[in-house]
């Protein structure tokens, strides 16, 4: 495959999600959500030392158009209120902003003179930048009140996700996008960087979508089953690929250097074996590649980290034919397909596959 081709983005199979992000699973009092007054001034200058986290992975490129920025401003300078703003804060005590980028970053672009209005109905607004007005109109845009409100750090990462998908008013959010941005840092770095690898586009065929943060989520869930393990996983995925996250924030450059290394060896044995069908469900005969399966890459990723290349080079015929053997089984199957995040799932299919690569690999000491 030419990765520089247009990528042709599939559905993915083997997700278990819960759509409907219902809070009743939640004690009312963990839900702690308070609202706080800040003029824009102070919400401008808390952006720029860094403790208001507008992060473009996570709310995309700024797409407001000048005329409807220019419609904010001119609201504002009449006194219409506004919508009250929601925000997160992580777990370094930053505010993230959930809901309303457009609007602070339109207070941002134009305080620094960044456009000028285009409000031809306003003569005395029109053609305007932030230094051109008054000092008695610029006050009050800066003394501008905005509500804002703070779903605190200590609400459990599900609900905080559930929450987000809720409040959200733009273009609905992924979950790998709301966490790309509540823990940003060098584990969100570590993903958009293997993502955006050849090998890795080669490998899942190019057919994760990058919008949607689908690639960086694939590479969340490897990190996650081969730093934290089976041990570390009770049934919440989204707890699961958080904590795999605020872990990741937490090591050594040399420790996720070794974690890239693992990823890319992974890759290459799962291309060397399988070829556009990895971490695909398909026979021997198939031509036809299959959608990429997410329950599937999760024990095939990482199970073939600890395999050299020449090793796996040689076992190809092998593993093939146990690997075919094992989709015929209905158990695994099962635990590919349907309720993949149930724990005796994962349990299942990381047990039989473990179990065919001692067969397959079993005068390897690794």
């Amino acid at each position: 495959m030419n990765v520089n081709q247009t990528q042709l983005i599939e559905e993915v199979e083997g997700l278990d999600r819960d759509e409907d992000s219902s809070l009743g699973d939640y004690p009312i009092d963990t839900l702690l959500i308070r609202n706080e007054n800040r003029t824009v001034h102070d919400v401008l200058r808390r952006i720029e030392k860094g403790t208001f986290i507008m992060d473009p992975d996570f709310q995309r490129d700024f797409i407001w158009k000048e005329d409807k920025q220019g419609k904010l401003i001119e609201s504002v300078l009449m006194r219409i209120p506004l919508s009250v703003f929601y925000l997160a804060e992580n777990p370094k005590g930053e505010m993230v902003v959930v809901d309303g980028l457009q609007r602070l970053s339109t207070f941002q672009r134009y305080v620094n003179n960044k456009f000028a209005l285009k409000l031809p109905h306003q003569k005395a607004l029109h053609n305007k930048r932030f230094d051109d007005l008054s000092p008695k109109l610029q006050n009050r845009i800066e003394d501008c009140n905005l509500i804002l409100y703070v779903i605190d750090a200590k609400v459990p990462i599900r609900a905080f996700l559930d929450i987000f998908e809720r409040v959200n008013s733009g273009i609905p959010l992924t979950r790998q996008q709301m966490r790309n941005c509540l823990f940003s840092g060098q584990a969100t770095k570590f993903l958009k960087n293997e993502a955006s690898t050849d090998l890795f586009k080669k490998a899942t065929g190019g057919s994760l979508d990058p919008n949607k943060m689908r690639d960086r989520e694939f590479i969340n869930r490897f990190c996650a089953f081969q730093l934290l393990g089976l041990d570390g996983y009770k049934g919440d995925m989204d707890d699961y690929l958080a904590s795999a996250l605020e872990y990741m924030n937490k090591q050594e450059e040399n420790e996720l250097e070794k974690l890239s290394s693992e990823f890319r060896v992974s890759l290459k044995n799962n291309m060397t074996v399988f070829g556009k069908h990895a971490f695909r469900k398909h026979t021997t005969d198939t031509s036809r590649r299959s959608v990429i399966n997410a329950s599937l890459w999760d024990v095939m990723s990482t199970s073939l980290t600890r395999y050299p290349e020449h090793l796996v080079e040689a076992r190809v015929e092998s593993l093939k034919k146990a690997f075919y053997n094992l989709l015929d089984d209905e158990e695994f199957l099962s635990s590919i397909t349907l309720g993949t995040n149930q724990v005796n799932r994962v349990n299942t299919r990381f047990t039989k596959v473990n179990e065919m690569l001692q067969e397959v690999f079993d005068d390897y000491p690794g």
